[in-house]
């Protein structure tokens, strides 16, 4: 399986049939995905799941912390992320993943009982945090937002989790508008490339013979991914007692991106795996410039807040057609 996403080329080889479930669930549509028109062709970031079940070795490594080992060039990662996973993580020019699923036996009863949550904690550990490690290394970072292409329009969407981001996005989608992700890109100073994932959304209009997810969601395919996407203006969604919008000072336009961020639940295990892995092969940065990236798009570009109050509706056509 090959897929893109967060600017990489990814190729994954299971050799267990569920896990290739999880992966194919945790990316989405990704297959739907638009080939890159430049870049790497051959792949940057290479997993393979392995169906053994014993220890990966360690000797001759050292103790970087709690749970890993490394001598610079191959760490060792056991019950990553709390997943069940080990994984042993190599750099260099392409990064190779290997992975085993070795749970205790509570662990193990724990994920059967939790199916939901096993799903995306196994998706992000498996397929999301490697490649966004991988994608830092080129002064990439994960950012908590959307961008979408409606017309002549390309915002950037931002704000915190269960404000409505997807609602909007699924009617934007279902309007002919293309998008990089759900709630996931890595950015650099100009361009935002999708994290491939599917679109999750509470919408009463949406598909509910899909998949359930977390917080009474449901799982749709994300049917017109662009890998890419220069935005034009900065948008931040919030609800309030009435739907009104406004021009946003840069600085509390930033505020809203950098802290809808280090919010998302979907980036709550990054910041360790991606320090973690940081301190052990000295590749990437031990934490991300976030902070940097997201004030360069507020400097740059128009900042709109838009307040949707309850059970009202926005159209992305609608914060397109705004004068910015």
């Amino acid at each position: 399986m090959r897929y893109h996403s967060a600017g990489e080329v990814v190729d994954v080889d299971t050799e267990l049939p569920w896990v290739n479930r999880l992966v194919v669930r945790a990316l989405g549509a990704a297959g739907q995905t638009r080939e890159p028109t430049r870049g790497a062709a051959e792949p940057t970031v290479r997993l393979r799941v392995e169906a053994g079940a014993t220890a990966m070795p360690v000797r001759g490594l050292r103790l970087v912390t709690r749970g890993a080992w490394s001598d610079g060039t191959t760490t060792v990662l056991t019950n990553a992320g709390g997943s069940g996973f080990d994984l042993m993580v190599r750099g260099g020019e392409t990064l190779e993943v290997v992975a085993r699923y070795r749970p205790s036996r509570s662990l193990r009863a724990a994920n059967l009982l939790l199916g939901t949550r096993f799903g995306l904690l196994a998706g992000q550990m498996l397929v999301h945090y490697p490649v966004l490690w991988r994608a830092g290394w080129q002064e990439r970072v994960p950012l908590h937002a959307s961008v979408l292409r409606a017309g002549s329009a390309t915002p950037l969407f931002a704000g915190p989790g269960g404000v409505g981001k997807s609602t909007v996005l699924l009617n934007a989608l279902d309007a002919g508008a293309v998008a990089t992700a759900d709630n996931l890109c890595c950015a650099d100073r100009s361009r935002c490339f999708g994290v491939a994932e599917p679109l999750r959304t509470d919408a009463p209009g949406a598909r509910t013979n899909r998949d359930r997810t977390s917080h009474g969601r449901v799982e749709v395919a994300l049917s017109a991914r662009e890998p890419v996407l220069e935005p034009d203006r900065l948008v931040v969604l919030e609800r309030g007692p009435r739907t009104e919008v406004e021009h946003l000072p840069p600085d509390q336009a930033a505020r809203s991106l950098i802290a809808g961020t280090y919010a998302a639940g979907e980036l709550r295990r990054y910041w360790a795996f991606a320090a973690t892995l940081a301190l052990a092969t000295g590749h990437g940065p031990a934490h991300p410039p976030i902070e940097r990236i997201a004030a360069g798009y507020a400097e740059r570009l128009p900042c709109l807040r838009v307040r949707v109050g309850d059970g009202d509706t926005i159209s992305a056509a609608d914060l397109c057609g705004l004068a910015v």
